[in-house]
């Protein structure tokens, strides 16, 4: 046996012990209770809790302090009344006020941003597995917020479905009214306790609290801190719920560098969910259309690796945990973003959910279509995940990539792999009180070119208290490992990555927090001789007024494996084989989001390989409550080297409107300028969302040559998609 499995193996083998023993200190859902009757009326949602099933209702009350501090109760009540009858859940919510004047609201647009916005979220255990949930609220501008909630508790906000909520202001306090069809959730029937919190937001006053008690450390989306929704009768059980999700789009480009237009073409397809069972769901695509997407956010990319940019199309981010949560940062066996960005996607399914209380499941299969010089393939994923424990679960998964294409258009068989396949098992551990965190994992490539060496494994472990944050990992990655569907930076390397990090918590009338930190990271390559090697000290200050400051030294040392242009722009490159060390000396700082204007920006100033770089980046925001804001990202790079080498300096800027002229319409206007590319872009998207679920889009976008100012594409797109319940 390698030397280097030792750790991984040492490391399964205890740590189903030591999650195992935490449960002694599992929060106790019995001490915090609503009771859920059956309502014998009628609701109107309307923000005034007037009913008089409301009126008998059980309240959730005196919730305490999680920000700044988390102890007491909160300065600012919040009261929370359930109800149901047999298709709906309902909830009021009463948040007082103790602060007068306007409610801080960044915008009026769904999923809002929960530190910007005055709002009250709900999270819902309903498999009772401290893992998996819902999570729906509302902000005071009326905002709807809904998402899945995986891995102990974090939301993926990129789910939607079809709910009615109204929020009414009085002079001090204001009123959320819900009512959450129970087709929307999944949960096992006969089943007459869910686990629930409550968390309140008041950012002008700069409290955070929630109804069941949760350490600063943790978010209050933490299902182990969950307390307890009674029913006085299991909740009744939905019947087999299915949509249709209908588009329409017409589209038009002009490339003006070949002087080619494309002429208006009419496009088609269909979207399909349908509930199984309560608690597994089938999604179907059919010619999906993915224009209205979020372009991505430019960087001046100085990296000798890929850059990651985040999945931003729907169909691939529902239920994402069960298919993307293998791997880790840089070693992730699947990245839905290598499906259909370069070849259309011509078809696809998605089956996901619950089994029962410890078992889910996950399989995706994609069909692309031949685009250029991209060729057809097939992709599928498949996963088995079993909750082990109290919050650790361990999963197995297959991801296949299989060309799907006659010989005859493969112009080069000999340099193509004909199939691309990463099996593997992840452990997830997660101690019942969310101290202990883990990942460990054992992934296996095959292709039709590789030979050996095609493995990778991990390890890692955090140790989280109030004070104290501590962690460790080791990762090992072959030299031919290979995930075609997935995003690894790199491969043939040993890495090492401990850190460690401590926080006072001074009685201050301006500090919430402060203290010092430790992160470093040693790589080596197969034979463990040295390539990288990094260290940053930090110190952090956090402000009661919701800003902060870090200031940190880091040192760098690099052995390039192959030659590299540190300009990413055509400069001269360095050679393979040599080294380099500098430090750099870095000042972040987030003013007050809660100001009408903020900003943010990060100097740095030190070393770059064999010259120097100053660094400036930063974002100023203004906010024009409720209605949206204006902001402009700015990034500088003064690059110096010495003779023969090139010194080169980039700007990149991106203005960006984001209006919400109501709940239902956004226009969304992007400009971003790029030197280190040479160009310019332009997107303005314009959604109307004229019925819950279905939009309207409108999406121009185009790109220059900054000097000359000549146009290099222009494209529009209009789509209208409706959901059919």
């Amino acid at each position: 046996m390698n030397p280097y499995h030792l750790p991984i193996l040492i490391g399964l083998l205890f740590l189903p012990t030591l999650s195992h023993t935490q449960n002694d200190r599992t929060p106790n859902r019995a001490d915090f209770v609503i009771q859920v009757v059956k309502a014998t009326g009628d609701f109107k949602i309307d923000g005034q809790l007037d009913e008089a099933d409301w009126l008998a209702a059980d309240v959730a009350q005196d919730f305490t302090r999680v920000l700044p501090i988390d102890t007491g109760y909160a300065a600012t009540p919040t009261e929370v009344k359930v109800s149901y009858d047999d298709r709906q859940l309902y909830f009021g919510i009463t948040c007082h006020e103790r602060i007068p004047g306007p409610n801080i609201i960044e915008s009026l647009r769904r999923d809002f941003s929960f530190g910007a916005n005055d709002n009250f979220l709900i999270f819902i255990d309903t498999y009772n597995d401290q893992t998996n949930g819902f999570s729906f609220g509302a902000s005071a501008g009326g905002a709807q917020w809904d998402g899945i909630q995986s891995n102990g508790g974090s939301v993926s906000l990129d789910w939607d479905c079809k709910w009615e909520s109204a929020v009414q202001h009085y002079e001090t306090y204001w009123v959320i009214e819900m009512a959450i069809p129970f087709r929307n959730l999944q949960f096992k029937a006969g089943v007459d306790q869910w686990g629930i919190n409550f968390s309140r937001m008041d950012v002008k006053a700069n409290e955070k609290s929630s109804w069941a008690p949760v350490p600063r450390q943790f978010p209050t989306a933490n299902l182990g801190f969950a307390g307890t929704l009674q029913w006085d009768a299991p909740p009744p059980k939905p019947k087999t719920n299915y949509s249709l999700i209908p588009y329409v789009a017409a589209r038009t480009a002009r490339d003006y560098e070949t002087d080619q237009s494309d002429p208006l073409k009419m496009d088609a397809g269909m979207d399909a969910k349908i509930s199984l069972t309560p608690s597994l769901n089938l999604d179907l695509t059919i010619n999906p259309d993915f224009s209205q997407v979020d372009v991505d956010r430019q960087v001046t990319n100085l990296d000798r690796f890929e850059l990651f940019f985040p999945e931003r199309r729907r169909f691939f981010l529902e239920n994402q945990d069960i298919f993307s949560g293998f791997g880790k940062n840089g070693i992730r066996p699947f990245f839905s973003r290598r499906i259909g960005l370069d070849s259309p996607v011509r078809a696809g399914l998605r089956l996901s959910g619950k089994l029962n209380e410890k078992w889910r499941i996950g399989l995706l299969n994609m069909q692309t279509g031949t685009e250029g010089n991209t060729l057809a393939n097939n992709y599928t994923v498949a996963a088995v995940q079993k909750q082990i424990f109290s919050r650790s679960n361990i999963g197995v998964f297959l991801v296949n990539k299989q060309l799907t294409v006659d010989e005859e258009k493969i112009t080069s068989p000999e340099d193509i792999n004909r199939y691309n396949r990463v099996i593997g098992v992840d452990y997830n551990l997660a101690s019942a009180d969310s101290r202990w965190l883990g990942k460990f994992f054992v992934h296996q490539s095959f292709s039709e070119l590789q030979k050996g060496k095609s493995l990778a494994l991990s390890g890692n472990l955090a140790y989280n208290t109030t004070q104290w944050s501590i962690e460790g990992g080791y990762d090992r990655v072959g030299e031919n490992y290979l995930a075609e569907t997935g995003f690894v930076r790199r491969t043939g390397l040993h890495r090492f990555e401990p850190s460690i990090a401590y926080r006072f918590y001074p009685t201050s009338t301006t500090i919430a927090n402060h203290g010092p930190s430790l992160e470093t990271a040693f790589i080596f390559d197969p034979d463990f001789k040295r390539t990288d090697e990094a260290y940053e000290l930090a110190y952090k200050i956090a402000f009661l007024n919701r800003s902060d400051i870090e200031l940190s030294y880091q040192h760098q040392f690099i052995r390039l494996l192959d030659p590299f242009d540190p300009t990413n722009a055509g400069g001269t490159p360095l050679e393979a084989g040599t080294t380099y060390y500098w430090n750099t000396l870095q000042l972040d700082y987030q003013s007050d989001a809660r100001k009408l204007f903020n900003y943010n920006f990060i100097a740095s100033y030190g070393g770059f390989f064999n010259g120097k770089r100053l660094s400036l980046t930063g974002e100023l925001n203004y906010r024009f409550q409720p209605y949206g804001s204006i902001a402009v990202n700015l990034a500088y790079n003064d690059l110096q080297f010495p003779s023969p080498y090139a010194d080169v300096n980039f700007w990149l800027i991106g203005p960006k409107l984001d209006i919400t002229f109501t709940n239902a319409l956004f226009l969304t206007a992007f400009v971003q300028y790029n030197e280190q590319i040479d160009n310019i872009n332009t997107n303005i998207r314009l959604q109307w969302r004229y019925q819950p679920v279905s939009d309207l889009f409108l999406v121009y976008s185009d790109n220059y040559f900054p000097e000359p100012w000549n146009v290099k594409n222009r494209a529009f797109v209009a789509k209208l998609s409706y959901w059919f319940n």
